[in-house]
C-alpha cells in the first residue's frame, strides 16, 4: 500500500559508521605539516581545548600554548566569578552525584566581575602564550572590547546551536558582522551543524566556525532537546559551506569539529571530513593537573533552569605532554594523538591538513567489530 511521505529524511554519520581509505602512496609521518591557521595566526598542532572550566584554566592555557596549542578561556565560568576559582573547582570535584547540579547552578550563580576577565587574559599573555576566550552571544558586546583591550588573541562567542538570524520580540540580537568589525582580533562563533547556517555565518566576517551540537561527553542537548547532527556528517556539511564560501568570497574560513571525539581515531575522521582542527574538551579533562581534577561538565550545565549537561568523572589518564606526545600506555588512542595524526596521515599518503580532506572515506558500520570477537569479549567482560 502506497503512503505518503510527510518528511524527506537522509542518513546522517557518526565517527564509529564511517571509515579513512589508506593512500595509494605512504609518506613518512615526520613529513607531515599539522598546522593550522585562525586568520593570520598559525598554531603548531590542530587541537583546541575546550572552554570549559574542568578544563582550562590559566596554568593550563600556559601549558598547552608553550606546547604549540591553543586553549580557550571560560569567560562565564568561575574563572571570572570568583578571586579563587580554586575553592569552587575543589568543592565540585569533592560533590556527591545527587547535590552536584544543584551546586553548580549554586556557584554559577554569582555575577561575573569585569575586573577578573582583564586580569586572567593578562596572566596569559604575560607568559608569551597566545590567549582566547569564550562567551555566550548575550555577553558578547560588553566582553569583546574588555577581552581585545586586556591582549586576548582570539574570541570565541558559543551557544548550543547558533544562527546569523536570532528572532526575538524582547531585544535586537546579537549582530555578528557589526561584532567582528567593532574589534581588531578574529572572532570564531559556534556551534552549528547545517551548511545554511554554516555559509550565513561566515558572510558576517567570522574567522573559523565550531561545528557540532550536542555531542559532547558531558552534553545532553541531544537528549533534553532531540537536537543535534552526528559530527561526521555535520562537518561535511560545513566544510561544504567553506568551499562555497571560498569560491564567493576568496576568504578561507577555518571549520572546528567540537565534541564527540574520543580518541585519536575520531579526531582524524573529523580532519578527513573537513575539518582544519578540532576542539577536545574530555580528553583533556583527563590530563594531570587538569582543574576538573578527573571530572568534567559542560558550559551549559549550570543553567538555572534548564540544565544541559552533567558532571562526568573521566579520571586522569597522563600528563599533557603524554597525552599529545606519548609515549602511549593505552591501546584506545586517548594517548599519543599528534603522533596518531602523522601516522594516519602517512598511512593517507598526505602532507598537510588540507590534503586530509581530500582523503577517501566509506560508510563502514562495522569498522569496530569486525574481528574484534576478544577485544569485544574483553570489554564486556
Amino acid at each position: 500500500m502506497y503512503s505518503p511521505q510527510f518528511k524527506n529524511m537522509r542518513i546522517a554519520y557518526g565517527f564509529d559508521e564511517v571509515a579513512l581509505v589508506p593512500g595509494e602512496v605512504t609518506v613518512n609521518p615526520e613529513q607531515a605539516d599539522i598546522s593550522f591557521k585562525i586568520d593570520s595566526l598559525t598554531f603548531d598542532l590542530p587541537i583546541l581545548a575546550a572552554a570549559m572550566d574542568a578544563v582550562v584554566d590559566v596554568p593550563f592555557a600556559v601549558r598547552y600554548g608553550k606546547l604549540g596549542g591553543l586553549a580557550v578561556l571560560n569567560l562565564e565560568g568561575v574563572q571570572a566569578r570568583y578571586d579563587n576559582p580554586e575553592e569552587m573547582l575543589v568543592a565540585l570535584s569533592r560533590a556527591k552525584d545527587p547535590e552536584i547540579t544543584s551546586l553548580l547552578q549554586k556557584i554559577y550563580s554569582k555575577p561575573i566581575d569585569p575586573r577578573l576577565i582583564g586580569e586572567r587574559i593578562k596572566a596569559i599573555k604575560d607568559t608569551g602564550a597566545r590567549c582566547a576566550v569564550s562567551v555566550t552571544p548575550a555577553n558578547a558586546k560588553n566582553f569583546a572590547p574588555l577581552a581585545a583591550e586586556a591582549g586576548c588573541d582570539i574570541f570565541l562567542v558559543q551557544s548550543t546551536v547558533t544562527t546569523a538570524r536570532h528572532v526575538s520580540k524582547s531585544y535586537r540580537g546579537l549582530v555578528f558582522s557589526e561584532l567582528c568589525q567593532s574589534v581588531s582580533i578574529p572572532v570564531v562563533v559556534g556551534n552549528c551543524v547545517s551548511y545554511g547556517a554554516a555559509l550565513e555565518i561566515m558572510r558576517n566576517g567570522v574567522a573559523a566556525i565550531l561545528v557540532g551540537v550536542g555531542p559532547g561527553a558531558a552534553c545532553t542537548t541531544r537528549e533534553v532537546l532531540g537536537v543535534g547532527v552526528p559530527q561526521v556528517t555535520a562537518t561535511m556539511d560545513c566544510a561544504a559551506a567553506r568551499e562555497a564560501f571560498l569560491k564567493e568570497s576568496g576568504r578561507y574560513v577555518s571549520i572546528i569539529t567540537d565534541g564527540g571525539i574520543r580518541n585519536s581515531g575520531d579526531m582524524c575522521k573529523a580532519l578527513a571530513s573537513g575539518a582544519d582542527a578540532v576542539m577536545l574538551g574530555s580528553i583533556f579533562a583527563q590530563s594531570e593537573g587538569a582543574p576538573g581534577r578527573g571530572y568534567n561538565w559542560g558550559m551549559a550545565t549550570p543553567h538555572a533552569a534548564l540544565p544541559r549537561g552533567t558532571r562526568i568523572r573521566v579520571g586522569t589518564r597522563g600528563t599533557l605532554q603524554q597525552l599529545l606526545f606519548g609515549p602511549s600506555s593505552v591501546t584506545d588512542g586517548s594517548q599519543n594523538l599528534v603522533g596518531a595524526l602523522r601516522t594516519c596521515m602517512g598511512v593517507c599518503g598526505v602532507v598537510t591538513i588540507g590534503d586530509m580532506h581530500k582523503v577517501e572515506m566509506v560508510i563502514a558500520p562495522s569498522i569496530k567489530t569486525e574481528g574484534k570477537l576478544f577485544q569485544m569479549a574483553q570489554q564486556r567482560g
